[in-house]
């Protein structure tokens, strides 16, 4: 992430009342308040999180077979594709993206005050989008289209105790795209670590299984602020433990597929 891109936004957490009423009247009024800052939990304190390499990984090296060879590739494909705010497949993207989130709700533009209600540092999505790419935004329609329950709980906050400032939704769906780039070692020719070998076979298994595994990282790092009471100043802590957390779940032996992960249980459409 870029951590010159920008203040971030924290989002205050509403009553339940005052959210479904903010829901309801979107485009008449803000169902959240917002503040500024610094954007050190998304910039560079989030390269720290994400970059941590064992110096034991760098020896290792694992062969890959030409089917995994192959949806590497692609997957890599994606992830070298900038968001570009002059591509129609982009712009619609983005649309989809708000019409998923906010249904029956006008967007008055793709630059519009309106998306900091979902989490956005300021009214231009795409500046939020240089340390994810275009994949980040994908990652976040696709969360929206095959597991809507789990997305509106998340974008409106609906589960648990909260803290009075949250984490802004979009902008750490960014981050947890940049995470599991860096954590499954995927810019490589290969992999690296046990972790990015793990995955490499799961992804033979599934082309969707990048993005079903976004899914479950957003899942389960919001049931770990939950659990760690935080507030949004601990993010990269709650990142650190999410990262932790779903290393250990690939590494275990009955893995088979992205669903086979505890954390996938977590997720409901």
């Amino acid at each position: 992430m870029d951590a010159n891109a920008g203040s971030f936004v924290a989002v205050r957490r509403l009553a339940g009342s005052e959210r479904a009423a903010g829901a309801a009247a979107f485009h008449h009024s803000s169902s959240a308040e917002v503040v500024t800052g610094s954007t050190a939990w998304i910039g560079k304190g989030l390269s720290c999180v994400c970059a941590q390499r064992r110096d034991s990984d760098a020896r290792l090296s694992f062969d890959l077979t030409p089917v995994q060879e192959e949806c590497l590739q692609r997957l890599q494909n994606r992830l070298e594709v900038q968001y570009d705010s002059s591509n129609r497949d982009h712009q619609e993207a983005l649309k989809a993206l708000w019409h998923a989130s906010f249904p029956g709700n006008e967007l008055h533009g793709l630059i519009s005050e309106q998306w900091k209600e979902m989490g956005w540092q300021g009214k231009d999505p795409s500046t939020d989008f240089r340390g994810g790419g275009f994949i980040s935004l994908e990652n976040l329609v696709y969360f929206a289209k095959n597991y809507p329950k789990s997305f509106e709980e998340l974008l409106w906050k609906q589960n648990g105790d909260r803290a009075i400032w949250e984490y802004p939704f979009a902008v750490a769906g960014v981050n947890i795209t940049f995470m599991l780039i860096q954590m499954l070692d995927l810019q490589s020719v290969k992999p690296r670590s046990f972790i990015g070998a793990v995955f490499l076979k799961l992804l033979s298994e599934s082309d969707q299984a990048f993005d079903i595994l976004y899914c479950i990282t957003f899942k389960l790092m919001d049931q770990q602020w939950l659990d760690m009471h935080a507030t949004y100043m601990d993010f990269n802590t709650v990142m650190k433990s999410t990262r932790r957390q779903l290393e250990r779940e690939l590494l275990l032996e009955d893995i088979q597929r992205i669903e086979d992960m505890p954390s996938y249980k977590l997720l409901a459409s």
